[in-house]
């Protein structure tokens, strides 16, 4: 253990942290969990490689030492919603960071109770409105179990359970199932008769007779 005054840290930087796909990537990720900045997103990065690390260092040890390793990392990954409990460390080396960030608070919280957006939920788990049972949790970073899924609710007093609505249709979001829009009753067009365009009779040209040419005769 270390000085209590000196934390270690718990998060790495990238190698190249200026890559350009890696920058898109991780504004994605971070935009998508509703992260406040990137430094959450590399915490559970770092978490993520020292399970696959442990899962590796467990495939190359002896059987006996693997048989007795290998179920106590299987049931505290499985506690947590990772894996299944009949999973091996192949579905540990399989696992990527948005199976991490699917089991934060604020993610459960998001898809449970029909927030518009990632970040409102990550508000209301700040300013205590919800609870794991009788607890209120104010950290959005709280990695919820298995059984705590049931227990997760609002506080009674809680202004959103009044705004926070489930959507009627898989097609339309919360935010537009929540307002009302005043919509005007179609006017159907009125079809106009056709007019029929009336023929005119067609004009004969008369032929006017030839003026026969008088030729005055000459005289010598």
């Amino acid at each position: 253990m270390g000085d209590t005054k000196n934390f270690r840290r718990v998060w790495k930087k990238p190698k190249r942290p200026f890559n350009f796909e890696l920058k898109m990537d991780e504004l994605k990720t971070v935009g998508t969990f509703g992260l406040k900045t990137k430094r959450e997103l590399w915490k559970s990065r770092t978490e993520l490689s020292r399970l696959r690390h442990q899962a590796r260092s467990l495939l190359a040890v002896r059987q006996e030492v693997r048989e007795k390793e290998e179920p106590i990392l299987m049931h505290s990954l499985s506690r947590i919603g990772l894996v299944e409990k009949t999973a091996t460390l192949d579905d540990v080396l399989n696992l990527e960071i948005e199976n991490l960030l699917a089991r934060r608070l604020q993610t459960i919280v998001f898809k449970k109770f029909f927030f518009k957006t990632p970040y409102q939920a990550r508000q209301a788990i700040s300013h205590g409105h919800v609870l794991i049972g009788d607890r209120v949790i104010n950290r959005p970073s709280y990695v919820v179990k298995v059984e705590e899924e049931d227990s997760i609710k609002l506080t009674p007093e809680s202004i959103f359970n009044e705004i926070l609505s489930e959507p009627e249709s898989d097609l339309g979001s919360p935010e537009t199932e929540n307002i009302d829009v005043a919509t005007e009753p179609a006017v159907e067009a009125k079809e106009e008769p056709a007019v029929e365009a009336k023929e005119e009779p067609a004009v004969e040209a008369k032929e006017e007779p030839a003026v026969e040419a008088k030729e005055d005769s000459k005289k010598d």
